[in-house]
Formats: C-alpha cells, structure tokens, sequence
C-alpha cells in the first residue's frame, strides 16, 4: 500500500508516494538520487547513513520513510551553499579526514548535529557524539581534530 508524504530535504519540499515498508534512505536514493547519503550495513551498526531530520542525526536505513512525514531532512548534498563548503566539510579536507570518504557524509552529519547544540565540544563529546559513525581508514584523530577545527572556526564567525 502507498502512502503520500510530504517532506523537505535540503530545504525542497518533495511528496512523494511511498510504500509503508521504504526506509528513508532508500527513499533519498532511489527516489530523489541524493546518493551522498551511503547504504552501508542497513542494521544502524555502521552511520553511513546517518542525516539529519527535524536537526536530529538519525540513521536513514532504520527510519521508515513514512515517519517523515511533515518533517525537514538534512542530507550532505543540502549542507554546502552551492560551491562554498560548510565549515565541517572544508575542516574534514583541510585536515585530510578523508581517506576512501565512504563514512564521511554521515560523520559530517553527526558533527553538525553536536555543533549545533554544543558549538564548543571537548574532545571526548566530539568522539562520543561520532561513536555511531564507523571509519576503516582515518583511526578518527583526523576526523576528530577537523570537527574541534571547525567548531573553533564557526564560534570565530560568530564573533567576527
């Protein structure tokens, strides 16, 4: 059975027919091709998947397409403005955070969601707040130092 959902992602409201058994990520591939958001292990083990909805990191390939419904998602397509990357996208390059790149839409998406309600972390809630998030490659220094960067680099816009 097919239900009708509204929902905005990267800030477009799209509606959709879905069936009630779609998750959200699949929902984000194959209907709207935003293939950032990656199919890792599809049990929530791996944060591949992880987006934002309603500012919230949730794992895409546990979330029911139809619990949507009504509410914002947030994939890394939508986080740069145009070709001006985010604060954390340019951190996570300037500090070579990026190795095969697989995991890093849904890191980026973690952090995001810590530095919009903790914009100065500790070392320990950066690496609390990625524990849901797994990397073959970087052993996470990288990526923990490029999102303690951007967080230093976002409060310094703030004040400036």
């Amino acid at each position: 059975m097919k239900h009708t959902i509204a929902i905005t992602v990267n800030g477009t409201e799209e509606r959709l027919q879905v069936d009630a058994r779609q998750t959200l990520l699949e929902i984000l591939r194959e209907d709207l091709s935003l293939t950032g958001t990656k199919q890792g292990c599809g049990m929530g083990e791996c944060g591949a998947c992880t987006v934002l909805v309603d500012g919230m990191a949730v794992n895409a390939c546990l979330m029911l397409a139809i619990r949507c419904d009504g509410r914002e998602v947030l994939t890394i397509e939508g986080l740069s403005e145009g070709e001006q990357l985010h604060p954390l996208q340019q951190a996570f390059v300037e500090q070579g955070a990026i190795q095969c790149g697989f995991c890093t839409p849904g890191a980026i998406l973690s952090s995001k969601a810590l530095l919009d309600t903790n914009p100065s972390p500790d070392e320990a809630e950066v690496r609390e707040s990625l524990a849901g998030n797994l990397c073959r490659c970087t052993g996470y220094a990288k990526i923990v130092k490029a999102v303690l960067s951007a967080s230093k680099h976002q409060r310094g816009i703030a004040r400036g």
